[in-house]
């Protein structure tokens, strides 16, 4: 088992870098592996995904918005004990992200994961900053 975690500083309000990052339907848009994400019934969203090896694979995630708190939790049922967050704040120049990860699939120190998640952040940063999509 395996907990990873990233940061970074986004040149955005919290408050709509939270409203971007919070609608399902934008996380393929920053989730490199992830093509799909649609809302199911209740917390939970339907995905579809590439795995590094170029497989797909799909199945039910279960996905959490804490407005207040700026909080999104996310997990997928299974042998993987797979879950995460992504917190916003504010910061003395816009909104810091941070994102942490837990999987029972890899090794802590895995730099294939970790990569994925400074990957994840540098695409939240240049659709925001460069894009202007939040």
């Amino acid at each position: 088992m395996a907990d990873f975690s990233s940061t970074t500083t986004v040149d955005a309000s919290p408050e709509d870098l939270f409203a971007f990052l919070s609608d399902v339907g934008n996380l393929p848009r920053y989730f490199a592996r992830m093509k799909t994400a649609e809302p199911a019934a209740g917390n939970a969203v339907h995905t579809t995904a590439e795995l590094p090896d170029g497989s797909h694979v799909e199945g039910e995630a279960w996905f959490e918005v804490d407005r207040t708190a700026q909080h999104i939790s996310w997990g997928a049922e299974g042998p993987n004990d797979y879950h995460g967050s992504l917190d916003v704040s504010a910061a003395e120049r816009g909104a810091t992200v941070q994102v942490t990860l837990h999987t029972g699939r890899v090794e802590a120190g895995d730099d294939q994961v970790q990569k994925g998640l400074d990957s994840t952040l540098d695409t939240i940063r240049t659709l925001v900053e460069d894009q202007g999509v939040a």
